[in-house]
């Protein structure tokens, strides 16, 4: 059976916990105000894709490829990208709440991660060389065996990351974030520099 391909469609408004999204190929596809929370979207290709304001929260995504795909403004708690297809995988967050997230040795290299939201985020084993935190809570986010080289956290925040069990090389850092990069040390750090 040949897959469904659907391009340049707009999906607004739509609550597809009623209707949900066709198994195949979203082309160009944007999906705005609208609710996708909890909706299986296993096995479907979302390829150069904008989900604005919509909210993705414990979605199932099996096998899903986002490539590409621009998320806006959505609330998206608990989702994993662990699950996903990784072939070609490509993302970018702007104004989105990934509380509780896994991305699990997700391989995601120049991720832009944009005023985001991202409590309590499993970034374990990631490749993150290359990623931008820009004004980014990272409140409880863990940081484990994870490749940072190059990534830029210097407007982000609450985040704690161990220089020892990361790849930080040429990473960016405020003056003002060393206590995340100490906090292991149980060290106080005063004053400015």
């Amino acid at each position: 059976m040949a897959s469904l391909y659907f391009d340049s469609q707009v999906y607004e408004d739509v609550d597809f916990k009623i209707i949900p999204p066709e198994k195949g190929d979203y082309e160009n596809c944007s999906f705005e105000n609208s609710d996708l929370s909890s909706v299986d979207l296993s096995e479907i290709r979302f390829i150069d894709c904008t989900f604005l304001n919509c909210n993705l929260s414990l979605t199932p995504m099996r096998h899903t490829a986002w490539r590409g795909t621009k998320f806006i403004g959505c609330k998206m708690l608990g989702l994993h990208f662990d699950d996903c297809n990784s072939l070609g995988l490509k993302v970018f967050f702007k104004n989105c709440i990934l509380n509780h997230s896994s991305f699990y040795r997700v391989k995601i290299p120049k991720t832009i991660f944009s005023e985001c939201q991202l409590h309590e985020i499993d970034f374990t084993e990631s490749n993150l060389s290359g990623a931008q935190f820009n004004h980014c809570d990272l409140l409880n986010s863990v940081f484990e065996n994870s490749n940072l080289e190059n990534a830029d956290f210097t407007s982000s925040y609450n985040f704690t990351i161990d220089p020892e069990n990361n790849q930080i090389k040429n990473a960016a850092f405020s003056a003002g974030s060393l206590a995340g990069l100490l906090h292991k040390y149980k060290i106080r750090i005063e004053g400015g520099l």
